[in-house]
């Protein structure tokens, strides 16, 4: 194995800073030609190939424009839209929302994702850039996930933020949303990488979760402020997780998904693909199961064959402290005898304890407020991982 990166390197470690090599004249324009449909990594070096500078570039002729190599339809979009930008409204926009807008020339401009083909002139950014050689993870999977694959998430993610894992995900429904909360919750950083502009939050609900992100961690985006959320900006989203990231870690994904989008992206970025196998009755499995059986991707048991993997075990991985708990009457025994890591609905346990169901109702919350018993969705509880009873 080699060296791996050091523990705790998120709080030892001095935070990276924003270094801007582009002076703030020269960043506008960088701005602007982002706002243009078509202008993307070949265009903007085409660009910086032919003029002196992307001031000249973005005052030019239609006749020169088409010199510098840029085909038909990007010229046509540049000049509609170059007289309805204001380049100094769009840096003060930027201010009042507390974006950083990152040039691919800038030191703060993440050095993986530039390691990759397809990377963004422009980043948008808000929050903390995370240290140049913090070990990440992508985290994708499923919108609707099932009991199974919530905890599966909930979980592996826990111990990968206990061994300073940073993890990456798109702030979407299901999948998404557990790997960003349960690392917040376990203490550690993750960024959430967008599909519109860094001040539309989508999807709405995940505004609160968003802002406490920029907290504790950051947001990005190929995409300047005011952009609206297009069902095609997400899977060009995606390859800047993976870009970002070591490799990409598949929970739950039907034959036809975003994650497996996502998971062929970063084979092609020659990242490690990781996924969690599943039921083979189960659709949600059905893409992570054929990842696996097509050799695209590394089972995942647990959070363990993740580290060894990336050679990021330089000792023992800390394991989650495991609690000793003793119930406190007899309706809390009669109810955690019935629960084990496998989901059990509340009326199983209702059937199998043989206590009514209000009384089970009432059990299970004390249970869960105590930290003993966790909810996994369709009335299913699990007994906590870290826990052992008596």
């Amino acid at each position: 194995m080699g060296e791996g990166y050091p523990h705790r390197y998120l709080r030892t470690i001095t935070k990276q800073r924003f270094k801007p090599m582009i002076n703030a004249d020269e960043l506008k324009y960088w701005v602007g030609f982002s706002r243009v449909p078509g202008i993307g990594r070949i265009r903007f070096s085409q660009l910086r190939g032919h003029f002196d500078n992307l001031q000249d570039a973005w005052h030019a002729s239609e006749g020169k424009l088409k010199q510098a190599g840029l085909d038909a339809r990007s010229v046509d979009s540049l000049l509609a839209l170059r007289p309805e930008i204001s380049l100094d409204r769009e840096i003060e926009e930027l201010e009042r929302h507390q974006v950083k807008a990152l040039t691919c020339e800038d030191s703060s401009y993440p050095a993986r994702l530039k390691e990759t083909y397809d990377y963004p002139p422009v980043l948008y950014v808000k929050g903390e850039l995370p240290p140049e050689d913090a070990p990440c993870l992508a985290v994708v999977g499923t919108r609707r996930p099932s009991p199974y694959g919530r905890q599966a998430a909930e979980e592996i993610v826990s111990d990968l933020s206990r061994n300073d894992i940073l993890i990456t995900s798109g702030l979407a429904r299901g999948i998404d949303t557990v790997a960003h909360r349960t690392t917040l919750n376990n203490g550690g950083k993750t960024i959430a990488v967008f599909g519109c502009g860094l001040d539309v939050i989508y999807p709405a609900e995940n505004a609160r979760l968003a802002q406490t992100i920029t907290e504790h961690g950051l947001l990005v985006s190929e995409h300047p402020l005011g952009t609206k959320p297009r069902p095609e900006y997400f899977p060009l989203r995606n390859r800047i997780m993976s870009g970002l990231s070591l490799g990409v870690l598949v929970i739950e994904a039907r034959e036809r998904s975003g994650a497996l989008i996502t998971a062929s992206q970063a084979l092609s970025q020659n990242r490690e693909v990781f996924a969690v196998p599943g039921s083979i009755f189960s659709p949600n499995s059905k893409g992570t199961n054929h990842l696996i059986q097509a050799g695209g991707a590394k089972l995942v048991a647990d959070y363990a064959d993740i580290l060894e993997e990336l050679n990021l075990i330089t000792s023992l991985p800390r394991q989650a402290e495991i609690r000793e708990f003793v119930p406190a009457n007899e309706s809390e025994t009669a109810v955690l005898k019935q629960l084990t890591s496998e989901p059990v609905q509340a009326d199983e346990i209702c059937r199998l304890s043989g206590l009514p169901i209000a009384e089970v109702s009432s059990t299970l919350a004390i249970l869960e407020l105590n930290g003993i018993v966790r909810h996994v969705g369709n009335m299913s509880y699990v007994l906590d991982y870290r826990v052992r009873t008596g």
